[in-house]
């Protein structure tokens, strides 16, 4: 099968890294990044929120966090540093490739996700003491 795309598809070249290492998370949001959590209500109740992030439905995310998008959230402009959180990474990069495209060019993901924040005890905006409030049991 052959696929014939009439117009060029292309993006413009991002100087921001698309990734986030766990342990630069911090920094990152200290920095101006929006931490977005892309996980699910059952992954929070299971395992603890990621305190001090925005949760969306990973399913709406696209539309939520594109500045064109007629249903975008109010902060959701091109300069906007979404710092996108999923349960091991790969949603969350996937999107920071979509809202790059559209031109959101601070839009970055955390390698390994959630369970990499959780290994090295960063879970938000709170100490360390705090973590064990989210154990499971």
């Amino acid at each position: 099968m052959t696929v014939v795309v009439s117009t060029p598809v292309s993006a413009p070249f991002v100087a921001v890294p698309l990734s986030v290492q766990a342990h630069e998370f911090h920094s990152v949001l200290r920095d101006g990044g929006v931490a977005v959590d892309l996980r699910d209500a059952s992954s929070h109740r299971r395992f603890g929120a990621l305190l001090g992030a925005v949760a969306i439905d990973s399913a709406e995310a696209l539309d939520l966090l594109s500045p064109a998008s007629p249903s975008a959230l109010r902060a959701a402009t091109a300069e906007a540093q979404w710092v996108l959180v999923s349960e091991d990474g790969y949603d969350a990069e996937l999107l920071a490739w979509h809202l790059q495209a559209r031109g959101v060019t601070g839009a970055r993901f955390v390698v390994g996700g959630y369970r990499a924040l959780r290994e090295r005890r960063v879970t938000g905006s709170v100490g360390v003491d705090a973590l064990g409030l989210y154990d499971p049991r």
